[in-house]
Order: C-alpha cells, then sequence, then structure tokens
C-alpha cells in the first residue's frame, strides 16, 4: 500500500502528458500547422518557411524542422517568417532577420508588420510607412496609420480618415472613409456616418452604406448587421442568407457559424441549417473540423455535426 500514491502520481503524470500530446497534435492537425518535436524551451511554435519560434527564459530565436537551432535565443519577441524575412524585436525596437539570421533591415522602428506583396508597413514616432526588403523607405513615413498590403493595395489612415494607396504610394481611395476593412475578393468594406457599405478597386461604391456593421467577403459573401440582426449578402449586394440571426461570422470551407437564442451553430450558403444551433460556442470549421462547447464538455466535431474527439 505504501507504494499505491507513488503509482497514482505517476499514472496521473502519463494520463495528463498523454492529454497536452493528443491535444497539441489534435490542434496543430486541425489548424495544418506543424510542430518541431524538440525538448528544451519553454515554447515551440509552428513552422513557416521552414523554420519555427522558439523561446527560452524570456529569449527567442528560430530552430528547423530536426530542432536544430538556426538562429540564437537573442530576441524580447519575434514572429513567423514571411516573405523569406521575419520581424523581429530588442531593446525596445523592432527590425527584420533573414533566415541565415543576418539582420537585413535594422532594429530601429517602433513597430513593424510582417512583409505582404513585397512591402511592410512600419512605424516610427507615430507615423507610418512602408519599406522594401532592402530597407528602403518607398511610401514615405506619414501616416497615422497604415495596415499591410491585400491586393494590390493598402488601408491607410490620416486626420481620422480613411483611403487606400497602391504600392508606389500613391493614393487610390481618397481619405474619405470613417473606416475601411482591407480589400478582399476585390470588394473592401467602408463606413461612413455610421453606416457600412463596400467599395472597388478604383473607388466606386458598389454596396450601398446602409449597415450598421459588415465585414470583407469571404467565399463570395459577406456579413451584415443591421437593427441588431445578422445575414448575409453577395457581391451584387443582394441579400441571400435573411438578416434574422443573433450573430454570425464569415463562411470557412462552406459553412459559416450562426447564433440564435443563445446558441450557436452552422448554416450552408443556401441559408439550411446543417449543423443546429446547440452549441455555446463554436469555431470556424478548418479541415472539416470545428472546436465546439456544449455545457462542461469540450470536443470537436465534423460537418455533418458527429462528435470526433
Amino acid at each position: 500500500m505504501s507504494h499505491l500514491p507513488q503509482t497514482l502520481r505517476k499514472l496521473t503524470l502519463i494520463a495528463l502528458a498523454s492529454t497536452v500530446l493528443f491535444t497539441q497534435t489534435a490542434w496543430a492537425d486541425t489548424w495544418k500547422c506543424e510542430i518541431p518535436q524538440v525538448a528544451g524551451y519553454d515554447y515551440v511554435g509552428c513552422l513557416s518557411e521552414g523554420l519555427a519560434a522558439v523561446k527560452k527564459d524570456r529569449k527567442y530565436g528560430f530552430i528547423d524542422k530536426t530542432g536544430k537551432a538556426v538562429i540564437p535565443l537573442q530576441y524580447d519577441w519575434i514572429d513567423s517568417f514571411n516573405e523569406g524575412l521575419a520581424r523581429v524585436k530588442k531593446g525596445g525596437k523592432w527590425g527584420f532577420v533573414d533566415k541565415t539570421g543576418a539582420v537585413a533591415i535594422p532594429l530601429q522602428y517602433d513597430i513593424v508588420d510582417s512583409f505582404s506583396e513585397g512591402l511592410a508597413s512600419v512605424e516610427k514616432d507615430g507615423k507610418h510607412g512602408f519599406v522594401d526588403k532592402t530597407g528602403k523607405v518607398v511610401v514615405a513615413l506619414q501616416y497615422d496609420y497604415a495596415n499591410s498590403f491585400h491586393e494590390g493595395l493598402a488601408r491607410i489612415k490620416k486626420d481620422g480618415k480613411s483611403g487606400f494607396i497602391d504600392n508606389t504610394g500613391t493614393v487610390v481611395i481618397a481619405l474619405q472613409y470613417d473606416g475601411v476593412y482591407d480589400f478582399n475578393e476585390g470588394l473592401a468594406g467602408a463606413r461612413k456616418d455610421d453606416k457600412w457599405g463596400f467599395v472597388n478597386q478604383v473607388g466606386n461604391i458598389v454596396i450601398p452604406l446602409q449597415y450598421d456593421w459588415t465585414y470583407s467577403f469571404h467565399e463570395g459573401l459577406a456579413i451584415v448587421k443591421k437593427d441588431n440582426k445578422w445575414g448575409f449578402i453577395d457581391k451584387t449586394g443582394k441579400v441571400v442568407i435573411p438578416l434574422q440571426y443573433d450573430n454570425a461570422w464569415i463562411f470557412h470551407e462552406g459553412l459559416a457559424k450562426v447564433k440564435k437564442d443563445g446558441k450557436w451553430g452552422f448554416i450552408d450558403k443556401s441559408g439550411n441549417i446543417v449543423i443546429p444551433l446547440i452549441y455555446d460556442t463554436v469555431h470556424s470549421f478548418r479541415k472539416n473540423l470545428s472546436e465546439v462547447t456544449q455545457g462542461n464538455e469540450w470536443f470537436y466535431i465534423n460537418k455533418q455535426g458527429q462528435r470526433v474527439y
């Protein structure tokens, strides 16, 4: 009997380790994320362009798929590689390194975004602009805000108004809106006088500014809100799923999560309920799986609504 507590402790540790491994494996598989299997770090991130971020004793670096250290643990913060460069922070300043660890753009900025379409948004002394991969400033640091490029345009803000520039810095859509979203599937959400609609890439309003809220188009449809009810429109502005839900989110893999009377479920693009609204929380489908909660239970379901693990 004297060995029972120790045995129980061992069994408990094995169970906990198995649970952690299962959860990490399930998460990584669901979100299409490959994590190097290596010990000795406080944190190991997903592989991106062949390298994964790691952390130990509050310092960050990068390892390859085999677990070999490629960039030493020396930074206060880092992000995944994107378009061949990764943003890194040290001593309160941000810059970029390449995959050998060489500093490609000096750590001199207060904020930087990852590279997108060959350019990265950078901020210094409260002003934003863009640099190329050599570190050359191609759009002067003059804006109060500048987001990454999407579909050839970047949203910028100055003196409380938002618009879009191209990769030469030319203003393509005048800074006239109170808020805008990034372009996606050829259109961008735009807000003026507390109403949202959509503009195309030359600045024409193609869906009138009439909604209380909206978001970018995904899989051909956009979520819209009016009078506290949510539904979906197509790119002509036609309401294809009536505004009847208490909450909703964009389509992923052909399904969108919707909420009514405090419960969540999923609909298809025709508005049919394919998974009943019975869950307390749900996540959008990724790789045919959705993480859901029901009461005190947390698990995954497939697109038929079946519990898989």
